[in-house]
């Protein structure tokens, strides 16, 4: 059986001035976001939409705008807003981490759409040019997140080789879920979706089958996390990160099945 290392969760400390590995993951996050979108770049379906390596360095000024408020904003409102209310200085220390993804998710899809508008973009294409780049990002974060010793998961079996201990909470074996959705939310999305996109595809697919795809596999690792809540629906028990990812899972599908359909429709035209 492992024990969470508990390791210090400020990395360096320059007089008063800390630098924590939280702060730390976002910093590997921004810059995977621009060494894969310069590779994306020159992939020859993209650069056939002329994206300019500036515009992606104007889009990460926005996207971090929009991941930082709406992640944050997201884990107020979605997770413990009882607690912050309660504590409301406590919003504004980030480093501390708790970070939602999907408030972040929407944070970033409002912050493109503002940049979409301002560049003359069609959104929709902005959407799918930044969806291969975003999984991750969403790695580090977790890997921020096991560094923090947040998020333990649900009792394990004491016999599974990676049960966790994790002194912070208790003494009993638990399943390590950041890094499981680190290597399934994030790793393993990415793989897919990347491998997705390297073919021209209609517009939005790219954007909705990475929708569709963290969907399900947040969906699956929340089964291994301590829920923030939980929710009883026909005689099952759902997670809050369970409850969040179902809208995306159906938006995703329906988005997927008209961008096909409108792909045929527009080449049926075409041959016309």
């Amino acid at each position: 059986m492992l024990i969470h290392p508990m390791p210090d969760p400020i990395a360096l400390s320059l007089g008063p001035v800390q630098i924590h590995w939280y702060g730390l993951m976002y910093v590997l996050a921004f810059a995977l976001f621009i060494a894969l979108g310069r590779v994306r770049i020159r992939q020859p379906h993209i650069a056939a939409l002329a994206w300019k390596n500036v515009d992606l360095d104007d889009m990460l000024f926005y996207g971090m705008l929009g991941v930082v408020l709406g992640g944050r904003l997201g884990e107020v409102l979605f997770y413990r807003p009882g607690y912050f209310f309660a504590h409301p200085l406590e919003i504004l220390q980030v480093w501390h981490g708790g970070m939602s993804f999907h408030g972040g998710f929407i944070g970033v899809m409002l912050a493109m759409a503002f940049w979409a508008r301002k560049s003359g973009r069609n959104l929709l294409d902005v959407y799918d040019f930044i969806a291969p780049l975003v999984p991750l990002g969403y790695a580090c974060g977790r890997l921020g997140n096991f560094i923090n010793a947040e998020l333990p998961g649900r009792v394990a079996d004491a016999s599974l080789p990676w049960a966790m201990i994790w002194p912070n909470v208790d003494a009993l074996p638990r399943h390590p879920s950041p890094i499981y959705q680190l290597l399934v939310d994030g790793l393993l999305v990415f793989v897919l979706l990347w491998l997705y996109a390297r073919k021209e595809r209609p517009r939005l697919a790219v954007g909705a089958m990475y929708t569709l795809l963290y969907g399900c596999a947040r969906f699956f690792t929340e089964y291994f996390r301590t829920p923030d809540w939980e929710v009883e629906f026909a005689g099952f028990n759902i997670s809050s990160g369970q409850v969040l990812s179902l809208p995306m899972i159906v938006g995703a599908l329906v988005l997927l099945a008209w961008a096909y359909r409108d792909k045929g429709t527009r080449t049926a035209r075409a041959l016309a």
